[in-house]
């Protein structure tokens, strides 16, 4: 009977275990998608996020040819094996409109409400989080995504706000990710880690250069995403290094002047 009784707990627990949904997302700044992307680069995009079950997309065009390209993303991430859903923003309010997206698979993931702009923040913030509630796993997770204002205008007077998401979805938990023009390091960050929201990556460069310099094709800290520590487990993390399989980095800042960062994470 006490055999039993251990095989029984020792199943319990490896169910446990195993019924975690561990959950791959993909944070990326696709430079001006719209227009100024073909056919074949939005199948080469759809190829490197193919594996991830939710996607955040950063600086798609104010333009109808932004709303036309996240589309034509979808559809091309149908043909590879899986249903995918996609949601995408209005225009942002302050200079420099963009829109941003989610796309995700409905197998692993499910919108709960409507997403939204930010509006407590489009005063601090040009270009204002875009915010969804997601359902994984039968948890839910808020998730923000961002493109600061560029390194010239000081991101960090923009970044040194994002704490406030907290504080305003006291009871959510919290992912923010995106582009931020600027290193994790900076102080700006200090108040969204006081309060047990850190980054995945640290001294990772995500942004592409002009042209390679001793062998490095990378040159900034400036992708990442933000984690409520006590309650997302981080399992693997890292970029995804497309440039490195063009022999010109002007032909691989076509597809985007930013690799993409994942993150491959469970809920407690």
């Amino acid at each position: 009977m006490k055999f039993i009784a251990s095989c029984i707990i020792a199943l319990s627990i490896s169910f446990s275990i195993t019924a975690q949904q561990v959950t791959k997302l993909i944070t990326w700044n696709l430079c001006n998608f719209g227009k100024s992307k073909n056919v074949e680069e939005i199948n080469y995009i759809a190829n490197v996020l193919k594996d991830a079950d939710i996607v955040a997309i950063q600086e798609v065009s104010a333009s109808d040819f932004g709303a036309q390209a996240v589309a034509k993303l979808a559809d091309e991430l149908n043909r590879k094996g899986a249903k995918w859903d996609y949601v995408l923003s209005d225009p942002t309010n302050g200079e420099g409109k963009e829109r941003y997206a989610y796309l995700w698979k409905t197998s692993k993931a499910s919108l709960k409400g409507k997403p939204w702009l930010e509006k407590n923040l489009d005063v601090l913030i040009q270009r204002e989080p875009f915010m969804a509630r997601f359902t994984i796993g039968g948890k839910l997770v808020l998730m923000s995504t961002i493109h600061t204002v560029p390194k010239a205008k000081h991101p960090a007077m923009e970044c040194q706000y994002l704490y406030k998401i907290d504080s305003i979805y006291k009871t959510d938990h919290i992912m923010i990710m995106g582009d931020f023009n600027l290193s994790q390091s900076n102080i700006a960050f200090e108040k969204l880690k006081q309060r047990e929201i850190y980054p995945v990556l640290t001294n990772q460069k995500t942004s592409i250069k002009m042209k390679p310099k001793n062998g490095e094709i990378l040159a900034n800290e400036y992708d990442n995403i933000f984690i409520e520590a006590n309650y997302i487990r981080l399992k693997a993390v890292g970029i995804i290094n497309f440039a490195d399989k063009f022999l010109d980095l002007k032909e691989a800042r076509k597809i985007s002047d930013h690799v993409p960062v994942y993150l491959m994470f469970t809920i407690l």
